[in-house]
């Protein structure tokens, strides 16, 4: 279509002088001798970043790499607000006669498109299908996508927008893929587009699981309370305590105010820094993250069209939304639309597997021995392998989409 533009990744350069320039003039606070990352980022962390950051961090030869993938912008308008500019990445199966899968990969915070770049290759090309067609935008506040300009950018409105651009691209169906925000927007995809438009939606995180009721889950519910919790229900529940008490202050905060946060993040890229790198640290599994990559994905957020402040605003609207859609949010997803879950039990939000069966239409179940919150950047290779079984000759929801199950139309691969 005419207004779906090609788009390449082009930070002004007294966007990035400016950040070179606060990066020089940073202070630092002191620490505790014996502080470790429970109180936070480390000192000695931040300043050796910072040390790369302003020296030897080169944004462009990054935003050289990221404009090897093929991107786009076009303007979707969301009921009740303003057309908004959004941007996506777009990659198309590389393999000749393949009805490929469309599916929708959504991000969350405090990540970006970035996320799926390194999924993209093993679901649109390899040796053995199925294969897919992948869209990944970056979420309005986010990244290359403008930012709304008035209250009430919720959930529901984010899935109403990536729904308007699926259909924009020619997909009438399609699935989806999400964790973190990309999660909670999927599901309300789901539940608002499915199963007409949205066929199946795949999540490796689900914060809204709750036990199951004996009024609607009866078998799973005598399941759960008569048998005691296997050592892996007891470890998933550690975890997901030590997130609630311990590791939700930054979503409290952005909760109820993220614009007086906002105004740290815009003006010190330091405390932007400590502020996600925490994330990544602490919700990953054990993954060497590299500076390079940790600066990239910070840059995603200095350098974005609307700024930091407005990543966070997506709390506060999920939050303060209209009651009827909140039940929404913390129930099941009542709809026939087939899901499927892969778990990785050093996620923020991890649950007990009868907990995860009560959620919806369960049609496929993985549980992975490692990983953590950024499932699609630190085990790409399971997450896709996941996508490809649930989506296969002997997945539950091979060929869910009409015309399009992944497979060459006339020789099987």
């Amino acid at each position: 279509m005419a207004d779906i533009r090609p788009y390449k990744i082009s930070v002004p350069q007294e966007k990035i002088d400016l950040v070179k320039q606060k990066l020089e003039l940073a202070s630092f606070p002191d620490e505790l001798e014996d502080s470790s990352w429970d109180l936070g980022t480390p000192l000695s962390e931040i300043k050796r970043l910072t040390k790369y950051w302003k020296e030897s961090f080169d944004w462009r030869a990054a935003e050289s790499h990221l404009n090897e993938v093929p991107q786009f912008t076009t303007t979707i308008e969301v009921d009740g607000f303003e057309p908004l500019a959004t941007h996506f990445v777009h990659v198309k199966c590389k393999i000749p006669g393949v009805n490929a899968i469309p599916l929708l990969f959504v991000h969350g915070w405090p990540g970006s498109f970035l996320e799926s770049l390194r999924l993209i290759p093993l679901l649109t090309a390899g040796t053995s299908g199925p294969y897919f067609d992948v869209v990944a935008p970056s979420l309005a506040d986010f990244g290359f996508s403008d930012a709304p300009k008035k209250i009430g950018f919720d959930a529901a409105k984010h899935a109403e927008l990536y729904h308007k651009l699926m259909l924009k691209l020619g997909y009438s169906e399609y699935v989806t893929q999400g964790g973190d925000w990309g999660a909670m927007i999927s599901k309300f995809i789901a539940l608002k587009y499915g199963p007409t438009h949205c066929k199946s939606s795949h999540f490796n995180f689900m914060w809204w699981v709750s036990p199951p009721k004996v009024t609607k889950n009866p078998f799973l519910w005598l399941q759960y309370n008569l048998q005691p919790h296997s050592d892996l229900d007891k470890e998933r529940l550690a975890r997901r305590s030590w997130f609630y008490d311990e590791g939700m202050g930054y979503n409290n905060l952005q909760a109820s105010k993220p614009q007086t946060i906002g105004y740290a993040l815009q003006d010190s890229p330091v405390g932007l820094l400590a502020w996600i790198y925490e994330k990544m640290h602490d919700w990953s599994d054990g993954y060497k993250w590299t500076d390079d990559e940790i600066l990239t994905w910070v840059s995603m957020y200095a350098y974005s069209n609307a700024g930091p402040t407005a990543s966070g605003r997506i709390y506060y609207m999920d939050k303060h939304q209209p009651a009827d859609q909140k039940a929404m949010v913390f129930g099941p997803i009542q709809s026939s639309v087939p899901i499927g879950i892969s778990v990785f039990p050093l996620d923020i939000v991890v649950w007990p597997l009868a907990w995860g069966r009560a959620s919806g239409k369960v049609v496929f179940e993985k549980v992975h021995p490692s990983g953590g919150h950024f499932a699609a950047h630190e085990r790409p290779e399971w997450l896709a392998e996941d996508l490809k079984t649930m989506f296969g000759k002997k997945g539950n929801t091979y060929g869910i989409v009409s015309g399009r199950n992944g497979y060459a139309a006339k020789a099987r691969l």
